[in-house]
């Protein structure tokens, strides 16, 4: 039998889940700011190894430079010391040697600052009996060149029992043949390449580029011809006629030189002094040059003292260091720029 309470009082529905209420204000900003102190957190983290790794660096280098530099001033300490040591030394009678390699210009191996100096030192020696110049260059500047021939003439009167002597190897072109003129004698080796006897001025012109490029030149002086041989200007005939007069007059010089240098024994023909240049074999020929031979051999056969000893000066360390790091590259930009328009034995 049923309940009459169940009739009259039926079951009623379970009612639905009521919705989660909505976080109050104040624990949403709460939520807000532990997400936002956690971000802040990650970057001071990052910051603090980055300035931790980057300390390291520093450190790393700055233990890397002090030992460079310390390599450095002992191996310049160790030049120095050696250095002294050669100069200090009794030599014996010897042969001097100095050597002319490369370009002959304002700096470098070839300069006269370079090369003057150690033609001193060479006739200078008590102990040298004679001097040998060995060259090994194309040619440069005539300015550079004609300076050195000036101290060998020099230093032939001075010290009249002392002979100098050029052997070539390879080349010795332009300038270095003005340079070997002052010798007494001149050694090649039959294939050498010798003369050269002639000037030239080279540059470039962009004016017709410049044009295509609409790029205008916009050059003020004061003076007719201030402008001269300027790469961007165009090129007038009286100052190209200019330009050619001077190479003739250095053409000249040099011509004089060399007659002066080998007096009788040059033989003139009509392509002697043209700029052409030949082989050892035809300049001795030619009188150009003397005969063949080494260093060892002129030494020993034609000066009489076998030992050899060298009297060429090399860059000091402070200009190797500065290279090797490329300190020089502006300097040497620079230069090429300024000296494209210089008159050339070579």
């Amino acid at each position: 039998m049923s309940n009459n309470n169940d009739i009259d009082n039926p079951q009623t529905p379970p009612s639905p889940a009521a919705p989660t209420p909505e976080p109050a204000p104040a624990a949403k900003a709460v939520r807000d700011d532990k997400k936002h102190i956690g971000w802040e957190r990650d970057v001071l983290e990052k910051l603090a190894l980055f300035a931790v790794k980057e300390q390291r660096a520093r450190r790393r280098w700055s233990i890397f430079f002090r030992i460079a530099l310390l390599v450095v001033i002992v191996f310049g300490v160790w030049m120095a010391f050696t250095y002294g040591k050669t100069e200090s030394e009794p030599l014996g009678t010897h042969t001097a040697l100095v050597e002319i390699k490369g370009t002959i210009e304002s700096e470098g191996q070839g300069s006269a600052g370079v090369v003057i100096p150690a033609l001193d030192k060479a006739f200078a020696a008590t102990d040298s009996v004679g001097v040998i110049l060995k060259i090994n260059s194309p040619g440069g500047s005539p300015v550079q060149a004609g300076m050195i021939n000036d101290e060998i003439t020099r230093l032939r009167k001075t010290y009249p029992n002392k002979p100098i002597h050029v052997v070539v190897e390879e080349v010795c072109a332009s300038g270095g043949y003005y340079i070997a003129a002052a010798a007494d004698r001149i050694y090649v080796n039959k294939a050498s390449l010798i003369g050269s006897v002639g000037v030239l001025m080279d540059g470039f012109g962009f004016t017709g580029l410049m044009e295509k490029l609409g790029v205008e030149r916009r050059l003020l002086t004061a003076g007719d011809n201030k402008s001269f041989l300027d790469p961007f200007s165009a090129q007038s005939p009286k100052q190209r006629e200019y330009a050619q007069s001077m190479l003739e007059e250095i053409h000249q010089q040099f011509i004089e030189v060399v007659r002066q240098g080998r007096g009788t024994r040059l033989k003139e023909t009509a392509d002697t002094f043209s700029g052409l240049v030949w082989t050892g074999s035809k300049a001795v020929e030619l009188g150009l040059a003397d005969g063949y031979g080494t260093v060892d051999s002129v030494a020993r056969d034609v000066i009489k003292a076998a030992d050899v000893v060298d009297y060429t000066q090399t860059e000091n360390l402070s200009d190797r260091v500065l290279k090797k790091f490329g300190v020089a590259f502006g300097a040497g930009v620079a230069k090429t720029m300024m000296s494209s328009a210089l008159p050339e034995l070579r």
